[in-house]
């Protein structure tokens, strides 16, 4: 492996990086996005390395990368990532790209029963390599970006392939290797989940449900806007005012007349940038009408013999995953046991219908579950 990177920039440059990946018969991903720093997140840095050479790829550029996705795609070619669910969701909701022919080394230290699942903790454990965490949170956005920032963005993929293998050769001592790639099968055709704006998600904010009727209208009506002032200045929400405030205005402003100047923390900076729209935010909260708390979605079933059902393998899956010494989830999803519970299966041929099952875990726990459903 060459001690270097390659930063990709230019449309030559990018054709020579394809035709070297599309040789490889592996590559590591990783991708850095900005969304703890715009209110449309994108994709700021893709790294890619093969056995030979890493590569930086600069998606804001203006390259045509689109070539990537056949790569991405390609069964043929294996990607390696850590931790690959948020960045399947960025490359498929963003772009398109599905991914094919997966091997995620945090799944593979889940199954293994690592206790800490952070790259740079798997890392450590495995190889004994040590990373920095320094800019986790920087904002790969912004431009140009620094030598030292490359050079942690590169690390997040330079060390993967060697721990791709050495996870392997343990998973293969302990006859996991066809669960893993079960795992890794369903990853790649779990769906991308995109991010749009719910008017009711003020709801979820800490401490709503402790307003009064009234403060929760206003409440409502801020958190509206404060949601349209961040998509206007492509920010995240939390960095336009944060929910405790919002809170605070909206329970001074329900308790009286005056405006937003007077309430107790509000900065000057903040009255500044925002004090007339917030106060405008107030009143029209003011004249709202009070918002009803939202209904619970209906349960898939609600029948006592599907809460038996459900309980008794929720109970089975946390005994297993104990014994094993992993998280439950690594047994079974919660959305597979919803859907056993609510089937019910009754022998081999119909819990061979239970998709999200697969066909490992079908044959491994298959007389366990049956038993479970049977004495529920």
């Amino acid at each position: 492996m060459s001690d270097t990177y390659e930063l990709i920039a230019d449309q030559d440059s990018w054709e020579r990086c394809h035709a070297a990946l599309r040789a490889a018969p592996r590559f590591a991903v990783d991708l850095e996005a900005n969304s703890l720093h715009a209110y449309r997140e994108e994709i700021c840095l893709i790294q890619l390395s093969t056995e030979t050479q890493d590569y930086i790829l600069d998606p804001l550029s203006g390259v045509d990368w689109s070539a990537l996705g056949g790569l991405l795609a390609d069964p043929a070619i294996e990607k390696v990532f850590h931790a690959s669910d948020y960045d399947l969701t960025l490359l498929k909701s963003l772009h398109g790209w599905d991914v094919r022919h997966l091997f995620d080394t945090m799944w593979a230290g889940r199954v293994l029963g690592f206790e800490k699942m952070g790259l740079a903790s798997v890392l450590k454990e495995v190889l004994g390599v040590e990373l920095t965490k320094k800019y986790q949170k920087a904002d790969w956005g912004r431009r140009p970006l620094t030598p030292e920032q490359l050079d942690y963005a590169r690390n997040d993929t330079h060390y993967l392939l060697p721990l791709r293998d050495a996870l392997e050769e343990r998973l293969r001592e302990m006859g996991c290797l066809e669960e893993i790639r079960e795992i890794f099968e369903a990853e790649c055709h779990s769906d991308a989940v995109t991010r749009a704006y719910d008017p009711e998600s003020f709801w979820h904010a800490r401490g709503v449900r402790d307003l009064s009727p009234r403060a929760l209208a206003i409440f409502r009506a801020l958190h509206h806007f404060r949601e349209e002032e961040a998509k206007r200045r492509n920010v995240p929400p939390f960095k336009v005012v944060n929910d405790q405030m919002l809170m605070k205005i909206a329970g001074r402003a329900a308790e009286c007349e005056g405006i937003v100047a007077e309430v107790p923390g509000v900065s000057d900076k903040l009255l500044d940038r925002l004090g007339h729209r917030l106060q405008r935010a107030v009143e029209q909260g003011r004249r709202a009408p009070v918002p009803k708390p939202p209904k619970r979605p209906p349960r898939p079933n609600s029948s006592p013999g599907f809460l038996l059902r459900y309980e008794a393998l929720l109970e089975w899956r946390k005994k297993t995953a104990r014994a094993r010494g992993v998280e439950s989830d690594v047994i079974l999803s919660r959305s597979t046991v919803v859907e056993l519970a609510e089937k019910n299966p009754r022998g081999m041929a119909e819990l061979g219908r239970i998709e999200s099952l697969g066909p490992y875990r079908r044959d491994r726990y298959a007389g366990e579950i049956l038993k479970v459903l049977e004495e529920a």
